[in-house]
Parts: C-alpha cells; sequence; structure tokens
C-alpha cells in the first residue's frame, strides 16, 4: 500500500453529500467485487464519530498497479462531475495507521433467534430462551446505504475508523474495501 489517491466531493445545490457518497461507493464495491486478490482499502479523512459523519471525501490505498487498474476500469463514469478526483501518488511518510472495519448491530432479536434454530438445530422454543426479546442494539456510528452485488439487499453498512500510533498492518480488503484486521497509513 505504498500508493493512494483522493476522491473528494464536490458541493452540489441538489444532492447532500452523503447522497454522493452513497453513490461512490457503490460504484466502489461493484468494481472491488471484479477485483478478487489485491484490493484496494478505503478511509474517510472527514470522518467523525462524534456527529457521526463520514465526511465529503473517500480516499484509496493501494499498489501503484491496483489504483492504475481501478482508473482503466471508468468505474467513476457518471460521477466525475461530482468529483475533485486527485492523481494517484506516494503515500507520505507518517507514524499513524488507520483501521476502517464493518461493524454490524445486532438489533433484530427474531433474526438472531432464527440464526440459532437454523445453525444449532433448536427449536423456537430454545431459541426464544436462547435469544429473548429485548430493545436490540443501536448502533452510532457513520454509515453508508449498500445494496449488496450477491444479494441484491440494501443494508445499513456501519464504519468504525480508528486512528493508531504505529505502522500499518498489512492484510486482506472485503469487496467493500473494509478489514477487520488490515489498518493503513493515516496522513
Amino acid at each position: 500500500m505504498d500508493r493512494y489517491q483522493d476522491l473528494r466531493l464536490l458541493p452540489d445545490p441538489e444532492f447532500p453529500p452523503s447522497v454522493l457518497l452513497n453513490a461512490l461507493f457503490a460504484k466502489l464495491h461493484r468494481v472491488l467485487v471484479e477485483l478478487p486478490e489485491g484490493r484496494p482499502g478505503i478511509s474517510f479523512p472527514g470522518y467523525d464519530a462524534a456527529q457521526p459523519t463520514l465526511g465529503d471525501q473517500l480516499r484509496l490505498h493501494g499498489s501503484g498497479h491496483v489504483l492504475a487498474v481501478l482508473a482503466d476500469r471508468e468505474w467513476l463514469r457518471g460521477m466525475r462531475d461530482h468529483l475533485d478526483i486527485g492523481t494517484i501518488a506516494p503515500v507520505p511518510a507518517t507514524d499513524r495507521s488507520v483501521l476502517v472495519r464493518r461493524v454490524q448491530a445486532k438489533s433484530n432479536p427474531e433474526r438472531l433467534r432464527r440464526r440459532l434454530m437454523r445453525r444449532h438445530g433448536l427449536s423456537r422454543e430454545a431459541a426464544l430462551v436462547r435469544q429473548p426479546t429485548r430493545e436490540g442494539e443501536r448502533l452510532v456510528l457513520p454509515w453508508l446505504e449498500v445494496r449488496s452485488t450477491s444479494t441484491g439487499q440494501r443494508f445499513r453498512l456501519f464504519v468504525d475508523q480508528q486512528v493508531h500510533p504505529g505502522p500499518p498492518t498489512a492484510g486482506v480488503f472485503s469487496p467493500y474495501g473494509l478489514s477487520a484486521t488490515a489498518s493503513l497509513p493515516w496522513f
């Protein structure tokens, strides 16, 4: 991950930044599904968990080759008028890294019971004992509205971004550009 590219949303009177960021992320997800190996990671320089917002910028992190392959795929078609697209540049020296991961809430007890029944062969009554009805977990994190390319379902993808001292940790990134273990340079 020696290169990066910034994609900054331009102000638009018709669309709020969240709508444009959702559209940009949807396009990115579709192209990352086609890259089974060497997927780039993403970070959000304007991330603010207190607001909560992802900001108006998405940063791609990867090798120069992978970022060039993405640029050749024309995945930004239809978004170019809404973006300031930075050049692919070397990552500056830094002593911090960022972990950008997906967080899933366990907020639907009925779904959790069905999962228990399916995975453990439990009866409905036994699943109800193990997963009682109660108020579900509510996440207060920035999120993106996503349509899964595999199932077609729409859902909220909650994003947790944490900056840590030290160098980035190598690893694999999902088709969303996120990882539970791999971190990226933070600058």
